[in-house]
């Protein structure tokens, strides 16, 4: 489960820098390492929205921050 959660957030990370450096350059970092393949960038962020969701149920299921009351 650790592995996982650690995998899933270095995928969100990742595409949050891509986003944040297209945002700022203007330069799509993203299609650049997909070779402007259309498809490839959206099963890219296609895993990074299942990333998330993964992330939401983990947060959910094993609440992290119940003994810091």
């Amino acid at each position: 489960m650790r592995l996982s959660s650690v995998i899933c957030n270095s995928i969100l990370i990742f595409l949050g820098l891509c986003g944040g450096i297209y945002a700022f350059c203007g330069f799509n970092l993203l299609a650049f390492m997909c070779f402007n393949n259309v498809v490839a960038v959206r099963i890219a962020l296609a895993v990074g929205f299942v990333a998330a969701l993964f992330n939401i149920y983990a947060l959910i299921a094993f609440r992290p921050y119940r003994g810091l009351k």
